[in-house]
């Protein structure tokens, strides 16, 4: 939606990664340099590591871009919790290796003879294993085990290891992990982006996508997002993907340290609201259409049906409208003369009556903003409900 109101060619803060968009910070430069030395080499470990969303699988997704598949065949795996003989079936799979059965040898076996038959070939193998934190000490036992297969003196296969921090960690200090240590020919950790180069991040993206200065970002934004994000690039895109979205739902041109403030509060809540659902402690009242609305989208918003929601939207209306109204008439009776013994508590009652009210219409307003912005990112999420 936002692409098209401010008159882009796309969506330049979109979460999954795009090597097309890709940002070269100075931490980024220095992984490529070591991928670079590390990929000449042909053999054992190259390590990458940084915090969850600095930017790994962007920095692979430009690697692939530059290799030749002419000279390199590369499998990636995504790891989960997975022990080494469920990572020996997931490597071949990732391969494109037939196995018959689940036998591990038979496995090991058909592993080390494809990789053979890319050699002979002239082609080298290169392993990416992203998520390495969660790998179980049998998994990386038979990694390290993998990059044993030679043909003559020539390795056969060489692996990327990208992980979160916890896995750099677990490599420096784990007392059986000796022997993989010595094969890291190279190891870099990805830094968060700096003050100045969110500002290079952002204008870099934007102008990937035709951006002529609309809309403008008011001075002191930027300096206070890499405040709010601390430079990492998914919490940039997150951040900056409501932020124009807003601008775009209230028709802004200018987007202001005060729309992030506001962005910020609902993220901030829509966090909370997730954590309480976790423990089993979210409580949603009943005259709310609106949070059931939220609550219902973020559960999953594919199973409401359109004329549901605008059933909700429709209720928020009247109870905005009956709310507004009754304002009015409180208004209207606290211009006159108030009796303590006609109003109770009189004009403290009645202030006190005002603002619980006006309260309630915030919420409502906030409530129906995230309804809608959670609704529009769920159509922009496939294409063919956007084109609906």
């Amino acid at each position: 939606m936002y692409d098209q109101y401010y008159g882009l060619s796309g969506r330049p803060f979109q979460l999954t990664p795009d090597p097309d968009f890709y940002f070269e910070s100075g931490s980024h430069k220095k992984a490529m340099s070591y991928l670079g030395y590390g990929l000449n080499q042909g053999e054992g470990f190259i390590v990458i590591t940084g915090e969850v969303g600095a930017g790994k699988s962007t920095l692979v997704a430009h690697l692939m871009q530059r290799i030749n598949p002419e000279e390199l065949t590369v499998a990636q795996v995504v790891t989960s919790a997975l022990d080494g003989e469920e990572l020996i079936h997931v490597v071949a799979q990732s391969f494109g290796i037939e196995i018959e059965g689940k036998d591990k040898a038979t496995a090991l076996g058909a592993i080390e003879r494809f990789l053979q038959e890319e050699a002979r070939e002239g082609r080298r193998c290169l392993l990416v294993v992203d998520e390495c934190q969660n790998l179980e000490f049998t998994a990386l036992e038979e990694l390290r085990m993998l990059s044993n297969f030679q043909l003559g003196s020539h390795p056969l296969l060489q692996s990327l290891l990208l992980g979160q921090p916890e896995f750099r960690r677990t490599l420096a200090h784990h007392p059986d992990l000796d022997q993989l240590r010595q094969r890291i020919i190279a190891s870099h950790h990805l830094e968060a982006l700096d003050e100045d180069e969110v500002e290079d991040y952002i204008n870099h993206r934007l102008g990937h996508v035709g951006w002529d200065g609309r809309p403008i970002f008011e001075e002191g934004l930027l300096p206070a997002l890499y405040t709010a994000t601390g430079g990492i690039p998914r919490r940039v895109n997150q951040v900056m993907n409501r932020l124009m979205l807003l601008g775009a739902i209230e028709e802004q041109d200018r987007i202001t340290t005060a729309m992030l403030d506001v962005v910020m509060a609902e993220m901030s809540a829509d966090q909370s609201r997730g954590s309480r659902e976790e423990a089993g402690a979210l409580s949603i009242e009943p005259e709310a259409p609106a949070a059931v609305a939220v609550a219902a989208t973020e559960r999953d918003i594919g199973s409401v049906p359109a004329t549901e929601v605008a059933a909700l939207l429709a209720e928020r209306d009247e109870r905005t409208a009956e709310l507004q109204a009754a304002i009015s008439e409180l208004q209207a009776a606290g211009c006159e003369p108030v009796a303590e013994d006609r109003y109770g508590a009189g004009e403290d009652e009645l202030g006190e009556a005002l603002g619980r009210i006006e309260s309630r219409l915030e919420e409502q307003e906030r409530s129906f903003r995230h309804v809608l912005t959670m609704l529009i990112e769920w159509l922009e999420d496939d294409n063919s409900r956007e084109a609906a």
